[in-house]
């Protein structure tokens, strides 16, 4: 039971990290040959960095929360969790909407960028529509039901995918305010699909019980400023060499051509962390013991397929780029090579994060997140203005690797993980995976013997 859990949860998972960075990914390779005018994708660069944090801070809000109280509670009382959260969720995004309509003119001023003002107005539709989509994946999520999360993603970035591969082969103009549209239907596509696989698990309560709601906001506030730092760690390096003198919107292009072949390695991450949380929610009751063993084990994965994809980027870089984002971006190829290492800590860090939240520590988790984000704004605040894009790259790898070894040092004081133990589950990980193909290789060659012997 637990290994089909893992498995069919596993590979719905995966599957949507897989679609949704693929289409994330593969609409960017298209929009890096269909914009020649590097600013210009800056800026569509600087807009979804913007929205991203927003978006990942609202999730934080809501989803864990959600999660956590709806996986242990049936009937009335999941009821009420459940409207106490769509409640949450409504207020919260009239919040967004009015934030993005007061810093839109500020934001144009700071990057130099009037479009991006018109931008983020359109986004305010978006965030709207987006309230059903999460909702129906938090609901589905907290009854470990994976396949609706992975088809509403698949409707919803398939919509601008399309699109854009439309004007691609079309070789029209790309309006930047188009994509902002398209962004509207695909909200509202993934919506809906995503409802009709969580309508079978939603119940809802005729009034709104303001104690759940209030319950939900004291847990989520904690992991809504961890989020919002998280995805304010990710991307203020963007963020400043937009803004810094030795940056602007070209090197924010740059820096996003390597970023791109970057995050493609955060797939096993956070499709580990998706799993993850609900069952060491679960396991918590088991004691520390039982949470470690599931903090060790998934870093330990992940590694194993981080370590060789560092290697072979590293070797292969310049080849990377060019297929990437064509040979303009060549420059990129180095800044790739640094961003790369980012990976030999962020399975560290995603995992920490995780643990944290379910056994009930929101709080600390958020203070370690806003200590990186302090370390990494200011380390680009030193580095960019003398080294560009490559002093981007390199501040935010030395904040990864400073802030790595003091959650390491808070996960050994209170759970006794050690750091190096992932590395003996990966090495035991490889083991599984060649006895499983030696297996599989003998069997096949028994089954073409006995068909030989037959004829």
């Amino acid at each position: 039971m637990k290994d089909s859990y893992w498995l069919k949860s596993g590979f719905y998972t995966l599957s949507e990290k897989v679609v949704a960075l693929l289409f994330g990914f593969g609409g960017a390779v298209l929009l890096y040959r269909a914009i020649p005018d590097q600013g210009k994708f800056g800026v569509w660069v600087l807009f979804l960095s913007i929205t991203s944090i927003i978006e990942v801070g609202r999730i934080g809000l809501l989803q864990n929360a959600l999660v956590k109280y709806l996986s242990t509670e049936t009937g009335e009382e999941a009821g009420r969790i459940t409207t106490a959260s769509f409640v949450l969720n409504g207020l919260l995004t009239s919040l967004i909407v009015l934030f993005l309509l007061g810093i839109s003119p500020m934001a144009a001023r700071i990057f130099d960028a009037p479009e991006l003002a018109d931008l983020l107005k359109i986004y305010c539709l978006t965030t709207i529509a987006l309230i059903p989509f999460f909702q129906s994946n938090y609901i589905q999520q907290a009854n470990l039901d994976f396949k609706g999360i992975f088809w509403g993603n698949l409707a919803k970035g398939g919509v601008l995918f399309g699109y854009i591969l439309y004007l691609f082969v079309e070789k029209q103009e790309v309006r930047l305010t188009s994509l902002a549209h398209t962004q509207i239907v695909a909200a509202v596509a993934g919506s809906v699909v995503s409802w009709f696989f969580a309508k079978r698990f939603a119940l809802f309560s005729k009034r709104v019980d303001w104690g759940w709601v209030k319950k939900l906001f004291k847990f989520g506030k904690y992991v809504f400023g961890t989020n919002l730092s998280t995805q304010l760690y990710k991307n203020v390096d963007k963020l400043l060499l937009g803004m810094l003198p030795g940056g602007g919107k070209v090197a924010v292009a740059l820096y996003d051509a390597a970023i791109r072949i970057t995050n493609l390695t955060d797939i096993p991450t956070a499709s580990m962390a998706t799993m993850l949380f609900p069952q060491s929610s679960r396991r918590v009751q088991e004691g520390n013991g039982a949470v470690k063993i599931l903090y060790e084990k998934a870093v330990g994965a992940i590694l194993a397929f981080m370590l060789p994809c560092i290697v072979g980027v590293l070797v292969l870089a310049d080849w990377l780029i060019f297929l990437t984002a064509g040979k303009t971006y060549g420059e990129a190829a180095n800044v790739l090579r640094i961003t790369i290492l980012f990976g030999l800590f962020l399975p560290y860090a995603v995992q920490f994060g995780t643990v944290l939240d379910s056994i009930g520590k929101p709080k600390v988790n958020f203070v370690f997140t806003v200590f990186s984000l302090a370390l990494t704004v200011l380390l680009n605040w030193l580095l960019i203005p003398g080294f560009g894009v490559f002093g981007a790259a390199g501040g935010t790898l030395a904040a990864y690797a400073i802030t790595f070894v003091f959650m390491q040092i808070y996960l050994h004081k209170y759970l006794r993980v050690n750091p190096l133990t992932p590395f003996r589950y990966m090495v035991e990980f490889y083991g599984k995976i060649l006895n499983f193909g030696s297996k599989w290789f003998q069997n096949r060659f028994q089954e073409d013997t006995a068909l030989v012997d037959e004829k």
